[in-house]
């Protein structure tokens, strides 16, 4: 694996360093987050609803190691998941409260827009395009494209060596539409997890998509795979609800921010993705 822990690098590729170590305690989760008693938000708005029925639901990856993977009980665990923990626990709603639903690239938008959601925190990029049909708040981190190659391939150092090779990537993805500036040949599938059968017998010759869902995939196939530590792309990740929900997405923002100054948010990432990454500056909050 080429990333290397301590290397005086970007914050961007920072995020992406990773020490060449099993990953058994990487989804552990933090439920030290005190839980509100009894808050109190305006009639009205989606606090007081989600505050009042005590529960919510939230969208997130099931396959994506140290942000977002199915743990032994079918609850998911990661990153991610302590991100949608911080603010259930702000509306007064405990982690055992959570509904937990599967989203995957394709079907986030409309999880949001349908309201079998109330937020998506899934490794989710804020762009100008998503803008348009949902809101974020954040974004609560940063990432960055990359590839996954073969363990011993360096032959690809980045993807000006794509050109007409084929490459795996999940249908829907920010990745896709990225990836296809340097080949065509493109393989699009759900999940990343169903990249690697094709990556292992050579049907495409790398996998792409943030850096640090690449790093968790490295992490649990030790040995097997490499990043190629190359970002092209900047990813900012940002918590999708619904559309023109401005109080909602002002309370997220304030949770995320209070969280970056209490150190929950050092905490939940320490207690997951940090147990393979170190720990990245957390990015500024942007309310558009």
């Amino acid at each position: 694996m080429r990333f290397k822990k301590g290397l005086a690098i970007s914050a961007l590729a920072l995020a992406g360093a990773l020490v060449l170590s099993g990953c058994t305690d990487s989804g552990a989760s933090n439920d030290a987050v005190p839980v509100e008693e009894a808050p109190e938000f305006a009639a009205g708005t989606t606090m007081a609803a989600l505050a009042e029925a005590g529960e919510i639901t939230i969208g997130t990856k099931f396959d994506q190691p140290l942000f977002g993977l199915r743990g032994a009980d079918g609850d998911p665990v990661g990153f991610d998941v302590e991100i949608g923990k911080l603010i259930a626990a702000k509306l007064g709603i405990a982690p055992d409260k959570i509904k937990w639903t599967e989203t995957v690239s394709a079907n986030r938008e409309p999880f949001i827009q349908n309201g079998q959601v109330d937020i998506v925190v899934a490794t989710y990029t804020i762009n100008d395009t998503r803008k348009q049909v949902v809101s974020f708040a954040g974004p609560y981190y940063s990432a960055g494209q990359d590839l996954l190659v073969l363990a011993g391939n360096t032959d690809i150092t980045g993807p000006e060596d794509l050109t007409d090779q084929p490459v795996c990537t999940v249908s829907g993805s920010t990745s896709e539409k990225n990836i296809a500036e340097f080949t065509t040949n493109i393989i699009a599938t759900d999940t990343y997890s169903n990249c690697l059968g094709p990556l292992r017998s050579g049907e495409v010759v790398a996998v792409t998509t943030d850096n640090v869902i690449l790093a968790g995939i490295a992490d649990q196939n030790e040995g097997e795979f490499e990043v190629v530590n190359n970002p092209f792309t900047e990813e900012p990740y940002g918590i999708g609800l619904a559309l023109d929900d401005t109080e909602f997405r002002t309370f997220i923002n304030d949770v995320l921010e209070e969280s970056y100054d209490d150190g929950t948010w050092v905490d939940a990432w320490e207690s997951t993705a940090g147990k393979v990454l170190d720990t990245p500056k957390p990015p500024a909050v942007d309310r558009y």
